[in-house]
């Protein structure tokens, strides 16, 4: 295999002559062979959007050539629209707070500029990784900045994807509005309420989840690009400092804005924690609503039975005609990776020292596979089961009637004391509430379907 020789603080080493990495990058795969998955996707691109941004803002400072920015400009679209996004290959958790995955990009960058500017891959005749693609900036102000503008773009992702979870339960809930079945506190038969009830509580908690999730830009939104190394922009023009935000801003079609202390925004990673803690409460739900639906599918003949969702995958290697609720299982378990991975930005966040985070790639790559596996167990959580379920009415009247919760619905017209012998009697004559009811004569027949009907159930309160 051809190669070539390239030089670091290190030493020298061979690089594969047609790699758009070079020696930095090469070092960094020797050293972090940890998790065996590069950065995610959207924080590379993200950081190609930096990288514009950067050399926009030193091309209209008189600090780039014309060709050399329009060079590096042309190779960061390539990472950000996804043909180059392959050649970064550092592993998503490296030490050096990012520092791998800035000069990844800054190869990659730049020997893709050098090639359009006529030059060979690693001669940095005309474009240097550091003194070109990397001009006036720090890993330590540029992967902060990166991230924030990954974030941002998948929150708009989720809230989407939110969005639309919301609105598949919202029309479930007009779908099975006139059916009444019998609610259950601690497990155990409560009391009956209309399954429109029911689907509108869960829609309720999405709406949530949504709002919580659009407010989240305002954390993120501030940035700390022209600080340099520890915030206090030092080796950068203070014209570049006061610019480069702005155009970044252009670039990206974002609300950023410049951090008012830089030195805070270099050093600190709370807004982070916060969004995380805003992500953990949606899995929360998700989990809440996807276990409900495991159990109110359970069975179907020997469990509650209630609801019908959709069959995707045959459910056993051994039972013949057994099928499992997967997609709330699979929803179920991003909730729990989600969650965990809130510890885990908790803890990066929490181990920042001093002027620095030297925990960023952990917290990034956990904040952003958190966003990626929100947005996909939305999406299927919608998509292969809410949108394709119903609700099996025979079973639900069936329940109602065996039920001898039914009797808290008519307690304004039996009162406690009566609504307990009745109770009492249907257990000891393994008869039905509504069949004593109506045999002593204590509620006429007409009232009592009103007062069991799903306008009954979802009125507040009674007349």
């Amino acid at each position: 295999m051809a190669t070539r020789r390239e030089a670091d603080l290190i030493g020298e080493r061979d690089i594969p002559e047609d790699a758009l990495s070079g020696i930095h990058t090469a070092r960094a795969r020797e050293n972090f062979p940890l998790s065996g998955r590069p950065a995610h996707p959207e924080l590379v691109k993200a950081y190609a959007l930096v990288k514009i941004a950067a050399a926009k803002t030193n091309h209209r400072l008189g600090f780039l050539a014309d060709d050399v920015a329009e060079a590096i400009i042309r190779a960061a679209r390539e990472i950000e629209d996804g043909t180059l996004l392959s050649e970064i290959i550092v592993d998503a958790l490296q030490g050096g707070a990012g520092t791998s995955l800035n000069m990844n990009v800054n190869e990659v960058i730049a020997n893709r500029a050098e090639e359009l500017l006529g030059g060979r891959r690693g001669q940095h005749a005309r474009v240097h990784p550091n003194d070109h693609v990397n001009l006036n900036q720090s890993t330590n102000d540029t992967f902060p900045t990166a991230l924030k503008i990954a974030a941002i773009r998948l929150l708009h992702r989720l809230e989407k994807a939110i969005a639309d979870l919301q609105v598949a339960f919202q029309e479930k809930e007009r779908t099975w509005s006139g059916v009444v079945k019998i609610a259950r506190t601690e497990l155990q038969d409560a009391c009956p309420i209309a399954y429109g009830a029911v689907f509108s509580a869960w829609a309720e908690a999405l709406s949530r989840d949504r709002w919580r999730v659009f407010k989240c830009e305002e954390r993120l939104r501030v940035v700390n690009l022209g600080g340099t190394a520890v915030g206090t922009a030092i080796a950068a023009p203070r014209d570049y400092v006061f610019m480069v935000t702005e155009v970044l801003r252009e670039v990206t079609g974002l609300g950023l804005a410049r951090a008012e202390n830089l030195v805070d925004a270099t050093q600190n990673a709370d807004a982070f924690v916060e969004v995380s803690g805003i992500l953990k409460a949606n899995a929360v739900n998700l989990f809440k609503i996807s276990s409900d639906l495991r159990l109110l599918s359970s069975g179907p003949q020997a469990g509650f039975g209630e609801i019908l969702l959709p069959a995707v995958q045959a459910g056993s290697s051994i039972m013949p005609g057994k099928v499992n609720p997967v997609i709330p299982e699979a929803v179920g378990q991003a909730a729990m990776r989600v969650m965990g991975n809130d510890q885990m930005v908790t803890l990066a966040a929490q181990n920042g020292q001093l002027e620095l985070n030297a925990f960023l790639p952990l917290l990034a790559d956990a904040l952003l596979d958190s966003l990626s596996l929100l947005e996909a167990a939305s999406t299927i959580f919608r998509t292969r089961c809410v949108e394709g379920l119903s609700v099996d009415e025979a079973a639900c009247r069936r329940q109602v009637g065996d039920s001898r919760a039914v009797v808290t619905a008519l307690l304004p017209r039996l009162g406690y004391e009566t609504a307990t012998e009745v109770a009492i009697a249907a257990r000891d004559s393994a008869r039905s509430v509504i069949e004593i009811v109506l045999e002593r004569k204590l509620i006429e027949p007409a009232d009592l379907e009103h007062l069991l009907s799903a306008n009954a159930m979802t009125a507040l309160g009674t007349k």
